[in-house]
C-alpha cells in the first residue's frame, strides 16, 4: 500500500490498472457527447423519403418548424409541387437513384443528422394469396429494402460526425398484424425488426434508430394502394366489405400531424427510445398486446373488421 492506495495504482502500468476500462470508456462516451453537442449547435439537417403529402409532408412541416434544414424527396422531385422546403429526385427501390440524392444533399450541405424513412405504399384489402410473389417482391422492395438503402448510405457519414438519427416510419401492423393486409403488415414487421438490431449496432456510434407506429391516418395513402394482382372469386364479399370498413376509419382518422410530432420527439430528444407508438389506435392495440390475453386481441381484431359475421346473402 503507498499513501493508503494499492501498489497496483501507482505502478504505471497502466494495462492492469483495474479503473482503466472504465475511464477509457467515460472518455469514448465524452467524445460522443460532445460530437452530438456541436452537431446540435448548428442547424441540423433532415432528409424526409416521400414528403410530397400525408406523413412525409407532414413531418417536413413540424421538423421546419422545430429549426431543422429541411430536405424531402419525391420520385418527381421538385416537379412534385411547391413546399416550404425543396424536394429531391429519389426512387428509394434504386440503388444509383439513393446515392445520386444523398450525394446531392452532401454537395449542398456537407452533412446530414436526421433521416426520416417514411416512402413506402399500401396493397388494398386482399387475401395473401391473391398478390402474387412478384408483387411481394414489389412491396418489400419499396417498404423494407428502401430503409435498408437509404439507412446504409447515411450511416457513413453519420459515423463521421459522431451522431445521427434514422426515424423509420413503421406500423402498428408491424406488431398487431390484421387479415387482409398480410404483405403489408409483413412489410412492417421486417422494418420492426431491422430497426431494433440496427440501433444495437449504432448506438455506440453516437447515431440512434427508432421505429414509428401509427394506425389508420387521414391522408391519401389509401387513394394510392395498388390493388391484389390475383384476385380470386372465394374473396370477393370478404374484400367489398373490408373496403368499407376500411373507408370508414380512414374517414374517422388523425390527422398526419400526430406522427409527425413523434418524428420530431424522436429527432430532439436526447434518449430516444426505439419504437413509439403515434395516435390512440395505435396506443390502444400496443396497450392491449402487451397486457392483455392473446385471445383478447385475437376477438378485438375479428371484431373490429367483422371476420365472424354472417356472409352477404347466407340466409
Amino acid at each position: 500500500m503507498q499513501n493508503g492506495l494499492p501498489a497496483v495504482l501507482h505502478s504505471g502500468k497502466s494495462d492492469i490498472n483495474p479503473l482503466q476500462p472504465v475511464v477509457s470508456s467515460a472518455m469514448r462516451n465524452l467524445k460522443h457527447l460532445m460530437k452530438a453537442l456541436f452537431s446540435m449547435a448548428k442547424k441540423r439537417v433532415a432528409l424526409v423519403t416521400g414528403a410530397s403529402s400525408g406523413i412525409g409532408e407532414a413531418s417536413g412541416h413540424k421538423l421546419l418548424a422545430a429549426g431543422f434544414k429541411v430536405y424531402g424527396t419525391s420520385r418527381r422531385g421538385a416537379q412534385a409541387g411547391k413546399h416550404p422546403f425543396p424536394l429531391l429526385a429519389l426512387d428509394v427501390t434504386d440503388d444509383a437513384s439513393v446515392e445520386a440524392a444523398i450525394e446531392e444533399l452532401l454537395r449542398l450541405e456537407g452533412r446530414i443528422d436526421v433521416l426520416v424513412n417514411n416512402a413506402g405504399f399500401g396493397v388494398a384489402p386482399a387475401a395473401a394469396e391473391e398478390s402474387s410473389v412478384e408483387q411481394a417482391k414489389h412491396i418489400f422492395d419499396t417498404n423494407f429494402l428502401g430503409i435498408v438503402r437509404l439507412s446504409r448510405a447515411v450511416i457513413p457519414h453519420m459515423r463521421r460526425q459522431g451522431s445521427g438519427r434514422i426515424i423509420n416510419i413503421g406500423s402498428i401492423l408491424g406488431i398487431v398484424p390484421l387479415p387482409y393486409v398480410a404483405l403489408y403488415a409483413a412489410s412492417k414487421h421486417a422494418v420492426e425488426g431491422y430497426t431494433g438490431a440496427l440501433d444495437h449496432e449504432l448506438r455506440t456510434q453516437g447515431i440512434r434508430v427508432s421505429v414509428i407506429e401509427p394506425a389508420y391516418m387521414k391522408t391519401q395513402f389509401e387513394a394510392n394502394n395498388i390493388e391484389a394482382d390475383a384476385k380470386l372469386q372465394e374473396y370477393d364479399q370478404i374484400r367489398a366489405k373490408l373496403t368499407k370498413v376500411v373507408s370508414k376509419a380512414m374517414a374517422e382518422a388523425e390527422s398526419p400531424e400526430v406522427v409527425a410530432d413523434v418524428v420530431v420527439k424522436a429527432a430532439q430528444t436526447l434518449r430516444p427510445k426505439v419504437r413509439y407508438t403515434a395516435g390512440r389506435l395505435a396506443g390502444q392495440l400496443n396497450f392491449i398486446l402487451r397486457f392483455a390475453p392473446a385471445s383478447f386481441l385475437d376477438n378485438v381484431v375479428r371484431k373490429s373488421l367483422q371476420l365472424d359475421a354472417k356472409k352477404i346473402n347466407e340466409e
